[in-house]
């Protein structure tokens, strides 16, 4: 009964939980999702295929950010929920007041950074000579804008894990409603184009970082913060870095493969009769739809993260398995639900993105269609890797995150093209996506049979 009146993570029921704290992670996620794809359709039809192209150039610098932003967000819950579910309210807000901390300091130096090497960043992200005008236009606005990126993602991460995953939504949304309204507003009624996409966007995350930091400041539910909650020490920005080091990984190997993969569609797409700025066009659309799946998968995986962790660390390892496999069953059918979509009606998906060459829709098809073939299993992996660093293991969660990108897709977009060309670009991604997959069922299994162990231990003691 101490547990009951505690904390709801270590009662209610799991399934519960799940849609509770999953529902909200979710729709944030989707609809900052959505508002990126909205950014990309008012590009395509008010610019074209090299408007698309320009902002593909800048993801980069956007998974950059949120590497960052996660790092710290998911090392910040992770310790606080842990240090929740143990007792030690103390530790778990010098954690969060840490967090908010390095947050501030770490979106700023990056935000300098981007700015004073912005043409060298364009030309290493890819850009060609067409597209290279477009591209900074675009990117000067949104590195401006990182530091309230940062905070956004950061701060809502702590506001999660503090049990109130509604306001979390509701701070993440507010931006993306942002932009959604004005960006026709500033592209077509101010005429400023691709710029207006851009400062959409910015003053978006300006709104959310502003609601998830009130939060903050009316007080946070489980701890109180303090000054000295914000004065940084490197025990607990070690151990931040460490639980968030998962999630850093994942998305640095997203821009390291964002990066790999722009100059690899530039060099072969001109050697092919599709061209670089085709290629680069289709994949920066394609992209943004992918990361629809990704949203729901990573969601899924935040919103089991104060679970798993806030039991783990109450060592209540039975609800910690039912957690991990109710997890499962969902990221199958939202697996399953999504490679069907991609393989069926990839025009339709294509064509939201405005007109263009059948060239364009031919390269833009066979992309969605073999790249993405193996949805259906991509599920496991974020899942895999937020299970382990909510639980404390950030090595294995990290690993995790390593697979698909770094430690395979990478290699694969490197060498595959030299036999195979602008194709072997396509098949890269599904190969990758396979071995990654089979890793983290190998993973997900063998934690099943340690769950098992410690709760036949606990029942023993």
């Amino acid at each position: 009964m101490e547990t009951r009146t505690a904390n709801p993570l270590g009662y209610e029921k799991i399934g519960r939980l799940i849609l509770r704290f999953s529902t909200p992670a979710i729709a944030s996620n989707l609809l900052n999702a959505v508002y990126n794809i909205v950014d990309q359709i008012f590009i395509g039809h008010g610019i074209g295929t090299s408007g698309i192209a320009a902002t593909n150039i800048a993801f980069p610098l956007v998974t950059l950010t949120g590497a960052i932003s996660i790092m710290l967000g998911v090392g910040s819950a992770s310790n606080f929920n842990l240090s929740l579910g143990a007792g030690e309210h103390d530790k778990a807000s010098k954690f969060a007041g840490n967090g908010l901390s390095m947050m501030v300091l770490c979106g700023a130096a990056l935000s300098a950074l981007s700015l004073i090497f912005m043409n060298q960043l364009l030309v290493l992200f890819g850009a060609n000579s067409e597209i290279m005008q477009l591209s900074k236009e675009y990117t000067i606005i949104i590195a401006l804008g990182i530091p309230f990126q940062v905070l956004t993602v950061g701060v809502c991460q702590l506001v999660r894990s503090d049990g109130s995953p509604s306001w979390s939504m509701v701070s993440m949304m507010s931006g993306a409603a942002f932009n959604l309204i004005f960006d026709p507003i500033f592209m077509f009624v101010f005429g400023w184009g691709i710029r207006g996409i851009a400062v959409a966007t910015a003053l978006g995350q300006v709104l959310s970082a502003s609601l998830a930091l009130s939060y903050v400041v009316r007080g946070m539910k489980t701890v109180k913060l303090t000054k000295q909650s914000f004065s940084l020490s490197f025990k607990n920005a070690k151990a931040i870095c460490a639980l968030g080091g998962a999630g850093f990984a994942n998305h640095v190997a997203m821009t390291l493969v964002n990066i790999v993969l722009n100059n690899t569609l530039k060099y072969y797409g001109d050697l092919s009769h599709y061209g670089s700025t085709i290629t680069l066009g289709a994949v920066g659309a394609i992209s943004k739809i992918s990361v629809i799946f990704m949203s729901c998968s990573v969601g899924l995986s935040q919103g089991c993260q104060p679970i798993n962790g806030f039991n783990y660390g109450a060592k209540n390892f039975a609800r910690v398995k039912k957690t991990l496999k109710s997890a499962l069953i969902c990221a199958t059918v939202m697996s399953v639900f999504f490679f069907l979509i991609f393989q069926l009606f990839p025009r339709t998906i294509i064509s939201i993105f405005g007109e263009g060459t059948p060239d364009y829709y031919a390269f833009a098809t066979l992309y969605l269609r073999v790249y993405m073939f193996m949805t259906f299993a991509n599920g496991f992996q974020p899942l895999a890797s937020g299970y382990f660093t909510a639980t404390g293991r950030a090595k294995v969660g990290m690993f995790i995150s390593l697979t698909r990108q770094v430690i395979f897709l990478i290699p694969l977009l490197l060498i595959l093209p030299v036999f195979y060309g602008i194709d072997g670009v396509v098949f890269a991604g599904p190969i990758a996506d396979c071995v990654s997959a089979g890793l983290s069922i190998f993973f997900i299994t063998r934690e099943f049979r340690r769950l098992d162990a410690r709760i036949n231990e606990t029942s023993l003691a």
